[in-house]
């Protein structure tokens, strides 16, 4: 009698936590980005929609005129060099902010030269960046280092801020312990005091750059001949305001894509090692 051997049984293959919590993030941020796409067409849809019916379209010009005019000022080259003089006027302001923000934080660490910061870093974070442009417009007028000026006043306060707190955290055990290790100064910063004051200068130069990029068109408009803020001046004063609409389409995207592509590229790359550690 012949015997009748079973074949075996082939488990089906598992997928290892790795690449299941992989497929789980790619599929969040799927679903993230689709939300946020809904949203972005959501709203275009209600502001086309509202254009011409609920309100006059000459006084609420809809999406579709606003990207034709985005299409001619770009081809009449306004758009890059509006652009480039205001991104000038940030890359030098806030340069110099944190530089000057930064030594602050530094030099607040002192017991006396804290009491000498103090007061200037709380009014330079609790004013109002309206109140330096206005400043900056009447004392400078139309003079180029006007917005330099009112960004360095607005900002520096915020940086400084951060480096205080970040120094004041630092772990004191553990530079003593490389101290008694003899681990060298520059091996000890590079290594321990950077990556902890990383996060608090980061998130310094994210806040003070997203108000630094306001405070520079907010002093355009009122005491410039050039810039994004100038163009949006111009257009209101004519009337045009499927270019005025444009401008401030146009800044917004770039304020957008500067803060969720650029900065949190940077960042991400920056603070890489953490997934690496962790």
């Amino acid at each position: 009698m012949a015997t009748v051997v079973a074949p075996p049984v082939t488990e089906p293959p598992r997928h290892s936590e790795e690449e299941r919590l992989r497929k789980a993030k790619r599929k969040e941020r799927a679903g993230i980005a689709a939300s946020r796409i809904g949203g972005y067409v959501f709203f275009l849809g209600l502001w086309e929609f509202a254009s011409g019916r609920l309100m006059d379209e000459n006084l609420l010009p809809g999406p579709i005129a606003v990207f034709q005019t985005f299409g001619d000022l770009w081809a009449s080259g306004k758009v890059p060099g509006a652009f480039a003089d205001t991104l000038t006027r940030i890359g030098i302001g806030f340069t110099l902010a944190f530089f000057v923000g930064t030594a602050v934080g530094i030099l607040m660490q002192n017991r006396w030269l804290n009491g000498f910061f103090r007061d200037a870093v709380t009014v330079g974070v609790t004013t109002p960046g309206l109140i330096w442009a206005l400043i900056t417009a009447i004392i400078f007028g139309n003079r180029p280092y006007g917005p330099i000026i009112a960004i360095v006043l607005t900002t520096f306060a915020l940086i400084s801020v951060n480096v205080a707190e970040g120094i004041k955290s630092l772990p004191k055990d553990l530079i003593d312990m490389a101290k008694s290790f003899g681990v060298g100064v520059v091996r000890r910063n590079r290594q321990i005091v950077i990556p902890h004051l990383a996060p608090f200068i980061f998130t310094g130069v994210r806040f003070g750059f997203s108000i630094a990029w306001k405070v520079t068109v907010l002093t355009e408009v009122f005491s410039s001949s050039s810039g994004i803020g100038f163009e949006m001046r111009t257009a209101s004063q004519l009337f045009r305001l499927p270019e005025f609409l444009t401008w401030i389409l146009a800044f917004y995207v770039f304020a957008l894509f500067l803060e969720k592509v650029v900065l949190e590229v940077i960042e991400r790359r920056f603070f890489a090692w953490r997934a690496t550690v962790s």
